[in-house]
């Protein structure tokens, strides 16, 4: 194992957990206020919970679920299949961090592909799907956002495959939720893709990021953001007794934070009885923020952000997680391979600051994030 790799599990295994007595009552450790947030049974469609959750909001690398469902679906009509080769371009391998940097030219499957994007939220590989799927970036665009309007996602708009800031691009805890739902029940088959521990190349191991997984009973899904405009964002899922929930959560200001805000929303659900109230489709517009997109950068990438996320780690560098149901996992993580297709150059094994920091690398570092993810 290489020293970058060690240090990886050095930073990602250790979580310390500043719980009390009193911690072990779910309201102990509440959702921060007016975060955008949603909760909801998968099997019913049923809103368990909600709070501005029609409020437009940044989609950051959320957004990758939406290029997943859209790649999902070119699948099912046969357009592509997992084995099929995906072929960096120039176009692709240029996308900032984080990324893969592997060449143009280079090839991987298209199941490898899915890994990394759900494991290290890579830029460049988000760009070479988009353009094995529809032969363009602006392609795929075009087929996202008629997958979003189909799904009933109406307050939502994609500019590009991987969620980096662009104008014109937006959407809301509850169309979220909608896109999630449609995942696991349009496509049970490709679950698995969302509850990776990680992956390795064959010389470097990447862990998931999603604190969750491995941490949290039942967990299976699914996907991390960040941009300084939309904070730190978490789609949670989880499943116990044939049972499954997700939940949203929008604009925390750490990596513990959005962690500790989804298994409060997720334990929460388990244990309620099933909602008899509104679903997502019969939950009406309400609140504030439904005309111009939320950006609270000046809250995150500024010094007073920074000064908030050194608050959640312990004198170590460790994550200081809240949230009782969040605990150490109990063996090493499980890496599936996903890498360039055998033949080529050697794998990449190149990190930049952007990639060292947050989702880029998929490990909790002590540092501000001062790109987008």
């Amino acid at each position: 194992m290489s020293t970058r790799q060690n240090r990886l599990f050095a930073a990602l295994r250790p979580v310390s957990f500043a719980v009390s007595a009193a911690a072990a009552l779910l309201s102990s450790v509440p959702l921060a206020q007016a975060n955008p947030h949603i909760l909801v049974d998968v099997q019913s469609g049923r809103v368990i919970e909600h709070e501005e959750a029609f409020r437009k909001w940044y989609p950051a690398s959320l957004t990758k679920l939406m290029t997943v469902y859209t790649t999902f679906d070119a699948i099912r009509s046969g357009q592509i299949s997992l084995d099929t080769p995906i072929v960096m371009s120039k176009q692709a391998a240029a996308q900032p961090a984080a990324k893969m940097y592997y060449k143009p030219g280079q090839k991987l499957t298209l199941d490898s592909a899915l890994k990394i994007l759900m494991v290290k939220s890579a830029n460049d590989i988000a760009v070479a799907v988009a353009e094995a799927v529809a032969g363009t970036q602006d392609a795929f665009v075009l087929r996202m956002n008629a997958e979003a309007v189909k799904l009933g996602m109406t307050d939502s708009h994609f500019v590009n495959p991987n969620g980096l800031p662009g104008k014109g691009q937006y959407t809301t805890a509850r169309d979220l939720a909608i896109l999630t739902v449609a995942l696991r029940r349009d496509f049970p088959q490709y679950a698995g893709y969302f509850a990776l521990e990680g992956f390795t190349n064959g010389k470097t191991n990447t862990p998931s990021i999603n604190l969750l997984i491995g941490r949290f009973a039942g967990a299976d899904g699914m996907k991390t953001g960040f941009i300084c405009a939309s904070g730190f964002n978490q789609i949670g899922s989880a499943t116990r007794n044939g049972r499954t929930v997700v939940s949203v959560v929008l604009g925390t200001d750490s990596l513990a934070a959005r962690a500790d805000a989804t298994a409060n929303l997720l334990e929460k659900a388990f244990s309620s009885p099933t909602s008899s109230g509104d679903t997502l489709r019969s939950l009406k517009p309400y609140g504030p923020g439904q005309d111009a997109v939320t950006d609270i950068s000046a809250d995150i990438c500024s010094a007073k952000g920074a000064k908030v996320r050194s608050e959640t780690r312990d004198e170590v560098g460790r994550m200081k997680v809240q949230s009782p149901y969040i605990h150490e996992m109990d063996h090493e993580p499980n890496f599936v391979f996903a890498g360039l297709i055998p033949g080529q150059d050697p794998q990449p094994d190149k990190t930049t600051k952007a990639d060292a920091i947050g989702d880029a690398a998929n490990v909790p570092v002590p540092l501000p994030r001062p790109t987008s993810f």
